[in-house]
């Protein structure tokens, strides 16, 4: 059985010491987590919900109005300043409207599953994002979070693995590849080739209904996720044609740059971190993976992108639970968890580069038969 709580990170003398969270086997059940947090949080009311979506709604449209009414006007040096601005914005408030999406996808929207799909369908769809192919896989992703042989993003490379390219990239220039990388076409990489994924027997991706992701009956919904990708696509190569492709990137595309480096970047950063275990098929389960995670401080992002940041260990172990009440269901499990709950409140940006520094593959710890099975992250080659 993996290692305790008190276990610190001992594979790098170059490294800050980072006290691990424990790997053993948890001394309370998920019916005990579940009992801490108070009934109401796990109720879902259409109408608090839709009040973030409406909210959402208009500042994204209001931002669409001020930018195709005043700044397509605006000449050089202010128009410099001003899109960069709006695409900081849009893709703020858009990546709210993701994590609605993401909600909708766990059932967390509403109590009624058609409305939440689709709601989901149309607010992901609008973002050129496969709602119920990334739902599917997702969903896969919560069930074997932390395992090696089975979770399905960012799943870290063993030690054994790692050859003389990927040693180039553990180097700073290497590093700030990977991030420019991550930012920017990160998320196109893994719903189209499945990078950073689980590896399957053969070609793996997002829109082809036979991908081994799927199985025969989320085949048709992977179909209908397409051809909604499909009229989307359409639409918005019409309205390149009449208000022009430059036009078309700058009020479009470029917000969602913003959004899916929000997304990779939420989503790495929440599973990568050196006190973090992963398991391989020998010490996994459900509870010792979906605690596999961290929480991080985003600041006052925390609160636009409705706390997906913040409370994401929550959301791991009960996903159902709406974003609205992830605070307080975070706050009455901490004393369950205990040290089994993690939290990182270093700035963003410095944890970026830390993690690209540190998290580069995992590994076993050497000479102790007890933690066979369960890995660490480290760089030392």
């Amino acid at each position: 059985m993996g290692s305790g709580g008190n276990a610190i990170d001992r594979t790098n003398s170059n490294f800050e010491s980072v006290k691990r969270a424990p790997s053993s086997k948890p001394p309370f059940t998920l019916g005990d987590i579940k009992k801490a947090i108070p009934q109401h949080c796990f109720n879902r009311s259409l109408l608090r919900s839709s009040s973030y979506l409406f909210v959402d709604l208009f500042f994204s449209f209001l931002f669409y109005y001020v930018a195709t009414t005043y700044i397509v006007h605006l000449s050089a040096p202010l128009s410099y300043v001003s899109w960069p601005v709006y695409w900081i914005l849009q893709g703020t408030v858009q990546m709210g409207l993701w994590v609605i999406g993401h909600e909708c996808g766990h059932q967390a929207f509403s109590e009624y599953p058609w409305l939440n799909d689709t709601i989901g369908y149309f607010l992901h769809t609008g973002m050129l994002a496969p709602y119920f192919s990334w739902k599917y896989s997702h969903r896969r992703h919560h069930s074997n979070t932390g395992s090696l042989d089975h979770d399905e993003s960012f799943v870290p490379k063993k030690k054994s693995s790692i050859n003389s390219f990927s040693r180039l990239l553990n180097t700073p220039p290497g590093r700030l590849l990977r991030l420019v990388i991550l930012c920017t076409v990160g998320w196109l990489l893994y719903i189209c080739f499945n990078v950073s994924g689980r590896k399957y027997e053969k070609f793996a991706n997002h829109f082809d209904p036979k991908s081994p992701i799927y199985n025969d009956r989320e085949r048709l919904q992977i179909l209908v996720t397409d051809i909604g990708l499909i009229a989307t696509s359409y639409g918005l190569y019409k309205l390149g044609l009449t208000q022009g492709f430059t036009w078309l990137v700058l009020v479009y595309f470029a917000p969602l740059v913003i959004v899916y480096g929000f997304l990779v970047v939420i989503t790495w950063l929440h599973h990568t971190h050196r006190s973090l275990p992963h398991y391989d098929s020998t010490e996994w389960n459900w509870l010792r993976g979906a605690l596999s995670t961290i929480d991080r401080d985003y600041g006052i992002l925390n609160a636009l992108l409705h706390n997906i940041t913040d409370t994401h260990v929550a959301h791991h172990l009960l996903f159902t639970i709406p974003h609205y009440h992830a605070m307080e269901a975070t706050k009455a499990i901490k004393p369950i968890l205990g040290e089994y709950y993690q939290f990182d409140d270093t700035p963003i940006i410095k944890a970026m580069w830390r993690e690209a520094t540190e998290c580069f593959f995992v590994e076993a710890d050497e000479g102790e038969d007890n933690s066979k099975g369960v890995y660490w992250f480290n760089n030392k080659m």
